[in-house]
């Protein structure tokens, strides 16, 4: 059985940041992770060869990037295309499942991926792509890669994967059929009697959660005498990160005075992990636009620019840390008599 396995320029030993944006290409045998998924795949499969792109290379010229994945599948003669794991890396994510959805939808190319439950890649790509539940970080790369080797022996082979729990994989949005034991009314009776009684049990058609709607605040009918705060998730602050911001999985925020960062902006650094921030440490005001906000101020758009800025780190943050700092973050905006704030992001 022959296995491609994608990687992006970490995994492959090229760099981090500062290189990813180098091209796509295609190397013979396993590299970096691939030898140890070779080493579990022993000799049912063999890693013939690597597909490797930078985060940035993949994404900025997607056009390019496509033609160059097509013509390196169409003479691979692949059984199976194994992409990451990515973990929670967002741009890795979405590039591990833009390779395996071309993989399959174009080639018929059997093709599985890893990526954490709240990559971005698994909202894009959960129907189109088997997805791996991992973990969000690498530590665990071996321990992710038996649990991923065996998920795409098995589509190679032409095996269905069963219900996504027992599968070990993420929902693909449909439902199949298969025959039980024992019959539909006694587990649908078992059911509802462990539900009665306060019992853990299992749904075999499991409703789709709904999508939470925020519903957006009432616009200002006149900015010239509101006071605006600038917020951001990009991690900006002092160089000594003096309330410990995590550079990803972010349960922290913050607040900085706009006078500190105006009089020492190479005092100020940004800390979120995931993309090149030396833009921005050149020159803070690409994240927090405090140049460009006290202009409108000046020129009477905005009534006053609020005397602080608000920061924490958007990559890897769960949804649920998310909603309460957004939420800290407001009610201190409101307690502080803020009007309107404007927030940036990477």
């Amino acid at each position: 059985m022959r296995v491609i396995h994608y990687l992006n320029q970490f995994f492959a030993g090229i760099g981090g940041e500062e290189k990813a944006d180098v091209p796509f290409e295609v190397r013979d045998g396993p590299v970096g992770p691939g030898r140890a998924l070779q080493g579990i795949l022993g000799d049912r499969a063999t890693i013939v060869q690597t597909f490797v792109c930078g985060d940035n290379a993949f994404h900025d010229d997607r056009d390019a990037t496509n033609v160059a994945l097509i013509s390196a599948l169409e003479s691979s003669d692949a059984d199976l295309l194994v992409a990451g794991p990515a973990f929670n890396a967002g741009r890795y994510g979405l590039a591990c499942g833009a390779a395996c959805a071309l993989a399959w939808e174009r080639f018929k190319i059997p093709a599985v991926t890893g990526l954490h439950p709240e990559n971005p890649g698994v909202e894009v790509y959960q129907d189109r792509v088997v997805i791996v539940p991992t973990g969000e970080s690498a530590t665990e790369m071996v321990a992710e890669l038996e649990r991923l080797a065996p998920i795409g022996l098995k589509l190679a082979a032409g095996e269905a994967l069963g219900p996504a729990d027992e599968a070990g994989i993420l929902p693909r949005g449909f439902r199949g059929n298969w025959v039980v034991e024992p019959f539909p009314a006694a587990r649908a009776v078992a059911m509802l009697l462990a539900k009665l009684r306060g019992e853990a049990y299992q749904t075999e058609i499991p409703l789709p959660k709904p999508v939470e709607s925020v519903p957006p605040a009432k616009p200002l009918p006149d900015l010239s005498g509101a006071t605006v705060a600038l917020v951001t998730e990009g991690g900006l602050v002092p160089v000594d990160n003096p309330d410990k911001i995590e550079s990803s999985s972010a349960t922290r925020w913050a607040s900085y005075p706009l006078s500190r960062l105006a009089e020492d902006e190479h005092g100020f650094k940004s800390i979120h992990a995931g993309y090149d921030a030396s833009w921005v440490n050149e020159d803070p005001d690409r994240m927090v636009p405090l140049d460009a906000a006290r202009a409108l101020e000046r020129a009477g758009v905005i009534g006053r620019l609020h005397d602080a800025y608000y920061v924490t780190v958007g990559t890897g943050t769960s949804v649920t840390n998310a909603s309460r700092m957004g939420s800290e973050i407001a009610q201190r905006l409101i307690d502080e008599g803020v009007h309107a704030a404007i927030v940036t992001s990477t």
